[in-house]
């Protein structure tokens, strides 16, 4: 079964998938946000095309592990979600990825536009690899 990593943000969605066994994270091309209906439209034809069977979202808690406004709008993004879909959706707690996200680019030795482009969907892969870890196939 596929799962899909989403790295929740205002101006940007990151995402990642696994492969058909869901053992292995890969990043996908981000999502430019324009309007909430685009957003939810391209998630959903997203979700059929692949086969995907769980989503996965980040939840930006703070690093004292509380909500913030961002954190609450993860969770009402997860929610308009869930209300289009079958599958079902789990909140991970996504404290550091795009810190450990942003390293990793550095260490592939992007240049910094490069990582600005893709830190989003590493941030998401980050994510999905830390659900994967918490649940083997």
């Amino acid at each position: 079964m596929r799962t899909l990593g989403i790295d929740f943000g205002t101006k940007r969605v990151g995402l990642a998938i696994t492969d058909p066994e869901g053992r292995m994270a890969f990043a996908r091309k981000s999502i430019e946000r324009t309007t909430r209906d685009a957003l939810f439209e391209t998630l959903v034809a997203l979700v059929e095309a692949e086969g995907v069977g769980a989503i996965v979202v980040g939840l930006p808690l703070t690093l004292e592990g509380g909500d913030s406004l961002t954190t609450r709008q993860a969770r009402n993004f997860a929610e308009s979600l869930g209300r289009r879909i079958a599958c079902p959706i789990h909140l991970v707690d996504e404290r550091l990825s795009s810190a450990a996200a942003e390293e990793q680019l550095k260490e592939a030795g992007l240049c910094s536009r490069k990582r600005k482009e893709k830190l989003d969907s590493q941030a998401a892969v980050q994510i999905l690899e830390a659900w994967i870890a918490r649940n083997p196939a």
